[in-house]
């Protein structure tokens, strides 16, 4: 057995308010992104949310309308919320926006896993946004927004995990 076959995979949790909108879209760009790269053996991809309200639930329709456009399929993915275990079993947990990490930062059961917990914006600094915005209560264009914004910082993500993965 070759080393890379015994390392684990470095897991990412997206994440942000009822994990519908903005967080399942990350985690399908990112499983696509890492599916083209070769590397989604290597790599575990989950989303959740910081609230309860859509437990269960797959991704809202526009966000799956959207992504499929772009030839990412969502459908398999459900709501779940953000539990105590996820801290320990991901090595980055990526809110979307500033409430989310505040969020995740006071749910943070230990402060050895604190330094886990980033903004996905973080990976695409000239994007010119440090939040991916939520686009519920919007239009089309809202969601091809986000489309836009998680498939760079994804871009930048990548190019990190990469160098990351390469020094394991």
């Amino acid at each position: 057995m070759s080393g890379d076959a015994r390392r684990p995979p470095f897991r990412i949790l997206m994440v942000c308010m009822g994990n519908i909108c903005r967080s399942p879209t990350a985690e399908g760009v990112l499983r696509h992104k890492l599916q083209a790269a070769g590397l989604d053996g290597l790599v575990e991809v989950d989303s959740a949310g910081t609230h309860r309200y859509h437990v269960g639930n797959p991704p809202d329709e526009r966000s799956q309308r959207h992504a499929l456009r772009r030839g990412i399929d969502l459908s398999a993915q459900r709501a779940r919320e953000v539990v105590d275990a996820d801290f320990e079993r991901f090595d980055l947990l990526l809110a979307m926006d500033w409430d989310n990490l505040a969020l995740l930062e006071d749910a943070c059961p230990h402060p050895r896993f604190k330094p886990r917990l980033r903004r996905l914006m973080e990976y695409a600094p000239a994007a010119g946004t440090e939040i991916v915005p939520d686009p519920y209560s919007g239009g089309a264009a809202g969601f091809e927004r986000v489309l836009d914004l998680v498939e760079l910082a994804c871009e930048g993500l990548l190019d990190d995990l990469s160098r990351t993965l390469g020094s394991r």
